[in-house]
């Protein structure tokens, strides 16, 4: 029973397994069947209706060396063989719908895939984005940064019949034609032929190709030669003379080509007959490296030359001159026949050309110098061993104008003739006549744009490489430096603007017309020298380090350089790195500029605390081993409960500040092996309102004169005037007023006296400082006392009223005269600090300590004064209630006007005397 039941088991699941694989066989041909459904539905998504399948189309090459062949697959791809591009910014395929400046511009993306690196002979399929060929008419390579078109293809037939005068050869037909969805295959239609584009390639020397087509029906083939060379170059090729193979260039038939000083390219057929530039020897006749036409003008014959110039351009750089000549000459003298089944030798040289003269007018070639050579090839071969596009290190080599600051710029307009940024508008901006040049100005040197260019430009200098603010979105992150909408002018009245660059500029900026876009072109800002970025300089200590500093309402921009080769430079705020807040600039092993802010309060590694302080416009570099950084912070942080938040520059007061140098830094990595190696002996002080710097030393004898003045002054003369005033009433006379005029008078001469000595001192008058602001409204309250006593009303008689003014007067004279003593012992108070911030705490404690017995005993001295006086009124109050009270009418100025106890005329003292009276009272 057991074995039924278990075999039974077994039955069912097997039965259950096979079920449930039978499920699982139709879900997945249900989903296959969904998965080709889809895929059958995105294949058939992609038609061939479009009048533009098949089409073949090389791009037109306008910047970064781009060449390639497309051919439309389908409604909604293409592909793309023998590509090469210079790298870009963000490039991408754009579709627009036609090749102008307003077309291109307002042209949008048709596919997702970037073009994001440099691309040598490279082939790929591109897929359109929801787009077809029929809903533009041009297929772009777009730089969306700068707005450049970098090459485009016109999608339209062209004729294909080549004329003799096209001078192109046709593209070899792409390989087998495509079909259409009912099978037929339809006609390649092809675009317009492009001058950079040849059959066949190879290098003759390191930035040198020779690139040629051969079109045997014609009996002509095109030649083209590029080269990584300047303006000033020729690139020179040709045929040497059979059984010549020893001395391959005499006799050699070659074609000169270059640039003329106006940009106009030219190719001419040459012939040598030894190793000079082209010269007339004794007897006329013409030797050397020389045109044909000259050799054959002295037989009377100049139909010689069968070059014939086709294409010419420079861009990114490099040369590409394409010329054409028959491959039999009917000029045996000067020519040699090319057989295209035969290897034959050939030369080529690169060189300096030399411009026409009065005495040679023509361009000659002076010599190959270096980069020269033959070699042998059949022109029947169709080769490629071109990799990639000619890359030069300096890609603009147009004309570069360096502004002085010393004469104006002029802008004009006028028509685009070699714009360095296509596409553009029909009119650009010329500036001291040249066409959209590039500008080199420096930083803190002063430019002056004297704008002519009309009233319908204005001109700016912006951020954005296409300018155009007004025409823009408003969103746009456009940064303007100078100009505007207002910047615009006429030749009789032009419009002037000056702008200077400074150390916030960016590197690159550009000049460009506020309506219009892409009129202009980029701006190089270069640092010219610290001095002239920034305000002032000073060298520290031992003449090692340099700091430079500029000053605002609320920040301070610094800039700190060595003077030899290290690692890294560091400077410290305060007498010594312990206990300062540290500024470090150091490059890392990639070359990269780094800096960092820190707080140091010991001597060991552990001991360097990074901080947050808030600092910006950072900058830092190497230029041969020399660093520099540069930075800007404020000059009072607005924050609180960080250390760092103290860290306050007083522009009034010397900044103390050490510096120290070293082979390594590393900001995670820090040990007392990679800390500095060599620092400053001591801090320097930087007087940051007038530029200077001294030593920090011991308290200098001037300011220690200035200090003594400033305490005899408010600390003795001034005080003891008015304690005279106070306390010496009761002697008889004046001798009190004299004492108090005289000791007043005194305080005031010793009290100016310093001030010059401080002024002096430091060579200016600063009032910044809160010591300073104490001292001078101290000094104007001193100054007031002697106006005051002069503008004195008259002193009352016994028998009269005191006035009003008189009241007033004794008010305002007292209260004046005991506010400027205090302000005055303020002014004390808050020098010896600024003394202790200037030289060290440690150099005047004992001074402040002096300073504070004096005024303490001053004030045990008052409250003793004030003591006895107090006494003396209640004796004075007794005597008034003796027996004997006698009327004294003695004009006595002892008696205080403002004393609350002063007795006043009564109505009775004042009537007319009867005679004598005298009263007498039993005494107490």
């Amino acid at each position: 029973m057991i074995s039924a039941m278990g075999l039974g088991g077994l039955a069912m699941e097997s039965t259950t397994r096979m079920v449930l694989s039978v499920v699982g066989m139709v879900i997945l041909g249900f989903m296959m069947l969904g998965f080709f459904s889809n895929a059958e539905s995105v294949e058939k998504s992609c038609t061939h209706n479009s009048s533009m399948v098949g089409f073949s189309g090389e791009f037109k090459m306008v910047q970064h060396q781009l060449r390639g062949l497309m051919t439309v697959l389908d409604d909604c791809s293409f592909r793309v063989t023998n590509f090469d591009m210079i790298e870009g910014s963000e490039v991408i395929w754009w579709g627009a719908h036609g090749d102008d400046f307003q077309n291109l511009t307002e042209g949008f993306i048709v596919s997702e895939e970037k073009l994001n690196r440099t691309y040598k002979n490279d082939s790929m399929v591109v897929r359109l984005s929801n787009y077809t060929f029929d809903q533009f008419s041009v297929l772009g390579v777009w730089d969306v940064t700068t707005a450049s078109d970098f090459g485009h293809v016109l999608l339209e037939v062209a004729n294909d019949s080549v004329g003799v005068d096209d001078g192109f050869t046709l593209a070899p037909s792409p390989a087998p034609a495509p079909s259409n969805e009912n099978g037929s295959e339809y006609r390649i239609k092809r675009g317009a032929k492009q001058p950079v584009m040849f059959d066949s390639c190879i290098e003759l020397a390191t930035n040198f190709r020779l690139r040629w087509s051969l079109n045997r029906a014609r009996d002509v083939i095109d030649i083209g030669l590029e080269a990584v060379v300047s303006e000033r170059h020729y690139l020179a090729f040709g045929w040497a003379r059979p059984k010549s193979l020893s001395r391959p260039m005499l006799h050699a038939d070659v074609a000169v080509t270059g640039f003329t000083d106006q940009g106009h390219p030219f190719a001419d057929d040459y012939y040598i007959t030894k190793y000079s530039e082209c010269v007339l020897n004794k007897d006329g006749g013409p030797s050397g490296v020389c045109p044909d036409y000259v050799y054959a003008d002295s037989e009377g014959n100049s139909e010689v030359n069968n070059t014939r110039l086709v294409y010419g351009q420079r861009q990114d750089g490099v040369s590409l001159i394409r010329y054409q000549r028959p491959l039999q000459s009917a000029d045996a003298e000067f020519d040699v026949s090319v057989n295209a089944t035969d290897n034959m030798s050939v030369i080529w040289a690169l060189g300096l050309m030399r411009p026409p003269d009065s005495l040679r007018p023509l361009y000659l070639p002076q010599n190959h110098g270096a980069t020269y050579g033959h070699t042998t090839f059949r022109v029947a071969d169709i080769v490629d061993k071109c990799l990639g596009p000619l890359e030069a290190e300096t890609k603009d080599d147009r004309a570069i104008i360096v502004a002085d600051g010393k004469s104006s710029l002029i802008v004009g307009a006028d028509n685009a003739v070699h714009y360095p940024n296509p596409p553009n508008p029909l009119k650009v901006l010329y500036i001291n006549k040249k066409e959209a040049p590039s500008l080199k100005v420096e930083r803190g040197v002063p430019v002056t744009f004297s704008v002519q260019a009309g009233h319908d430009v204005a001109f700016y200098i912006t951020s954005d490489p296409i300018g155009g603010a007004a025409s823009v979105n408003k969103t746009q992150n456009d940064t303007i430096y100078a100009g505007g909408e207002d910047a615009h002018g006429v030749p009789a009245n032009p419009f002037e603007l000056k702008w200077t660059p400074d150390r916030k500029t960016p590197d690159q900026v550009f000049y460009q017309s506020f309506y219009e876009k892409k009129m202009g072109w980029k701006v190089q800002v270069v640092d010219g020298g610290l001095s002239d970025m920034y305000n002032s300089s000073v060298f520290l200590d031992d003449q090692q380090v340099s700091l430079f500093w500029t000053l605002s309402e609320t920040s301070i921009s610094l800039a700190v350089r060595g003077e030899r080769k290290s690692g890294y430079i560091a400077i410290g705020l305060g007498a010594g790195m312990v206990n300062s807040f540290a500024y470090v600039g150091w490059v890392d092993g990639t070359g990269k500029g780094n800096m960092g802010t820190y707080w140091i309060d010991g001597r060991e590694s552990s001991k360097i605390h990074p901080t947050e302080e808030k600092i910006s416009d950072l900058r830092c570099r190497s230029e041969n081993g020399i660093i520099t950084f540069e930075f800007t912070r404020p000059l009072n942080p607005q924050c609180s409960g960080k250390n760092y938040c103290k860290n306050i520059i007083d522009p009034s007061t010397p900044l103390k500040v050490v510096w120290a140098i070293g082979a390594l830094w590393s900001e995670e990595h820090l040990s007392e092996r990679n800390m500095h190696s060599e620092t400053s002996t001591r801090a320097v002080l930087v007087h940051l309102l007038r530029g200077a710097a001294e030593a920090d030393e011991a308290l200098r004898p001037v300011l220690a004169v200035h200090g003594f003045m400033m305490f005899l002054a408010w600390g003795i003369l001034l005080p003891g005037g008015i304690l005279a005033a106070r306390y010496l009433k009761h002697v008889k006379g004046d001798g009190w007023f004299q004492i108090h005029v005289y000791l007043q008078y005194s305080g005031i001469a010793v009290m100016l006296l310093g001030v010059l000595f401080a002024a002096a001192e430091l060579r200016g008058f600063y009032i910044r400082s809160l010591h300073v602001k104490f001292g001078v409204a101290a000094i104007l309250f001193a100054c007031a006392q002697p106006v005051n006593a002069y503008l004195r009303p008259k002193k009352p008689t016994t028998e009269e009223m005191p006035s009003s003014k008189r009241i007033l007067w004794e008010y305002l004279h007292i209260a004046t005269g005991r506010s400027a003593v205090v302000i005055g012992i303020v002014a004390l108070i808050s020098g010896m600090r600024q003394l202790g911030d200037r030289y060290g705490i440690e150099h005047v404690k004992g001074l402040n300590w002096a300073l504070i017995l004096w005024f303490l005993v001053g004030a045990m001295a008052v409250v003793y004064l004030e003591y006895r006086e107090s006494k003396s009124r209640k004796i004075f109050r007794s005597a008034s209630r003796s027996n004997w009270v006698m009327e004294n009418n003695e004009d006595d100025d002892s008696l205080d006007l403002l004393h609350s106890n002063r007795p006043f005329p009564t109505e009775q003292s004042h009537r007319p005397s009867q005679g004598m009276e005298v009263q007498l009272e039993p005494m107490h």
